[in-house]
């Protein structure tokens, strides 16, 4: 039996069609993209940190192909040149460096009306479920199982995907291949090419289809995230997956509207000092979009969940807030143990990441190291008076290149390690820190300083992090650190966009030396996830997780 839906009830508030969609696309002319490629090619040639690192493990010449591109481009259409531009940054597999498409793509995200999730089960082989749906339907429910994708088996359809995407490890590529089978935000991908899927799936023991339409809404993240990383104090920090946040802020408005409900709810009580706010903030984040937390209880007896989703404040990006929220909230929460859950975090600020880690420790905090690319570009914005200096640690370095040959700067923290350390130890229990393949730059530093530190047992639903080792800049940015007529970033036409990794991260501890991009973090235990993890709320992972924090040192799971 097969149910064609082209448009669900009810369609979701501001959506239009894939087709509509399309025809308020533009063209670039020829001189814009030839302005686009010139200034990619300026980007990766003198910024990128990591280009001599993906020149060796995956054999790539973005130059050469952007050189290519230059000389082809003016017998492209639309939608090819664009591909190529994508492909030409993707293949670098670093979701820090990005070509960003213009307006109306990066404004948009396409989408289907449900979200799908794996597990596994006790033979550990994958299956797909539905989790989430915007519309009503008689089978097609919560819990039933996808078994295929347009007549492709739906694990190998989600590995065509994933072959699209920018991953740098194969854990990464697959879970960034299944979040775009539903959810598509268009900044960095092209609209799907076909106008609706058609989807089997089980329920009951019986085999059923359905034929739903691409949908594209205009849900408004995009300006608020970029701007974010492009200006303010804290612009030189950004570490983040923009992706990966517009994915996840996608996922809320289509999915869990109630969560945008609390959001506002929090907002407006937070500037308020009475008993009403007082009580609410008891259980509930002063910033629920960041944190959520509770006791769980365990046959460990009860132990405290933080989830940390990203790491910063939207409505403050003070780090001193991030932190001073992290201490209340640990004030409130059981004291004998503690998850702190950063699945699907793509990042923040990195100075968020690394200043809460001395709340764990009673050891002094080393952070990670990072380290510019040496050239005559990266020596002039190390000399920018950028945040008073951002990078004066770096420029002697730098600057005796020309001397030593080295290709890379000296490392330093991205701060002052007093500002690392000026807090001390504020939770005295064991911790477990539960990563996924979606942990992506502020969270792979924030996982890499906990494990190089030696803080506690991290619990992976995935084999690795996602592997993003850098603090990245847009475009936008480097045009205001090197301004005028004179300088080698120019206006990017069409609303485009470019961000760029600028400076690499390098691990401390026992990995000392290492970069972290590529690589990531390995836990030192797997979980899988279970179908009662996907639909109650982890149930399974709180349990494992509960018993590696009281494991001895030496034990494995």
């Amino acid at each position: 039996m097969v149910f064609t839906i082209e448009n669900p009830e009810p369609l979701f508030k501001g959506s239009v069609t894939l087709a509509n969609f399309l025809e308020t696309t533009k063209e670039l002319t020829l001189t814009e993209r030839r302005t686009i490629v010139d200034q990619a090619l300026i980007l990766i040639d003198s910024v990128y940190v990591h280009l001599p690192l993906k020149k060796a493990m995956y054999a790539v010449n973005p130059v050469q192909r952007l050189k290519i591109l230059r000389r082809q481009m003016k017998t492209l259409s639309k939608r090819e040149f664009h591909n190529e531009m994508l492909q030409i940054f993707k293949e670098l597999r670093d979701l820090h460096t990005n070509y960003i498409l213009p307006a109306p793509y990066n404004q948009h995200t396409a989408f289907l009306p449900f979200l799908m999730e794996e597990f596994y089960d006790a033979n550990n082989k994958r299956h797909y479920i539905v989790s989430r749906l915007t519309f009503h339907h008689e089978t097609f429910v919560p819990g039933v199982e996808i078994t295929d994708w347009n007549g492709v088996p739906i694990d190998q359809a989600v590995a065509i995907n994933a072959d699209r995407e920018a991953g740098s490890n194969k854990a990464a590529r697959h879970v960034r291949g299944l979040d775009a089978m539903t959810v598509r935000p268009m900044a960095m991908s092209l609209p799907p090419a076909e106008q609706w899927v058609i989807v089997g799936y089980s329920s009951n023991s019986k085999n059923y289809k359905i034929q739903l339409s691409w949908q594209v809404n205009k849900i408004s993240s995009f300006n608020e995230s970029l701007t974010l990383a492009a200006t303010g104090k804290f612009a030189t920090a950004n570490g983040l997956d923009l992706n990966m946040e517009l994915t996840n802020n996608a996922r809320k408005v289509l999915f869990a509207r109630n969560a945008i409900d609390l959001s506002k709810q929090a907002a407006d009580l937070r500037g308020e000092s009475n008993k009403e706010g007082e009580d609410f903030f008891r259980s509930i984040s002063r910033y629920p979009d960041t944190f959520q937390f509770r006791p769980v209880d365990t046959p460990q007896g009860q132990i405290g969940y933080l989830r940390i989703r990203t790491f910063r404040t939207f409505s403050d990006p003070e780090p001193e807030t991030f932190v001073n929220e992290v201490i209340r909230i640990l004030e409130l929460l059981p004291q004998r143990g503690l998850i702190i859950d950063v699945r699907g975090n793509g990042g923040g600020i990195i100075m968020n990441g690394e200043r809460i880690l001395q709340l764990f420790s009673s050891s002094r905090i080393e952070a990670e190291r990072m380290h510019f690319i040496n050239n005559e570009i990266t020596l002039a914005i190390a000399n920018s008076d950028v945040e008073n200096g951002f990078a004066k640690e770096w420029i002697n370095s730098i600057d005796l290149s020309t001397i030593t040959g080295s290709i890379y700067s000296q490392g330093f923290p991205i701060e002052s390690p007093d500002l690392t350390n000026s807090i001390g130890r504020r939770y005295t229990g064991n911790v477990v820190l539960v990563t996924d393949a979606r942990c992506y730059s502020t969270t792979d530093i924030f996982a890499a300083g906990f494990q190089d530190n030696k803080i506690g047992k991290i619990l992976g639903v995935d084999d690795n992090t996602g592997a993003g080792g850098a603090n990245v800049f847009t475009h936008d940015f480097l045009r205001k650190i090197l301004p005028g007529s004179d300088s080698p970033f120019q206006k990017l036409p069409g609303d485009t966009e470019m961000r760029v990794a600028i400076r690499q991260t390098t691990r401390v501890g026992d990995k000392a030396g290492l970069p972290l991009e590529d690589l990531g973090i390995q836990p030192d235990a797997i979980h899988r996830m279970t179908r009662d993890d996907v639909l109650y709320e982890n149930r399974d992972l709180i349990a494992v997780a509960a018993a590696l924090l009281f494991q001895s040192p030496g034990d494995t799971q």
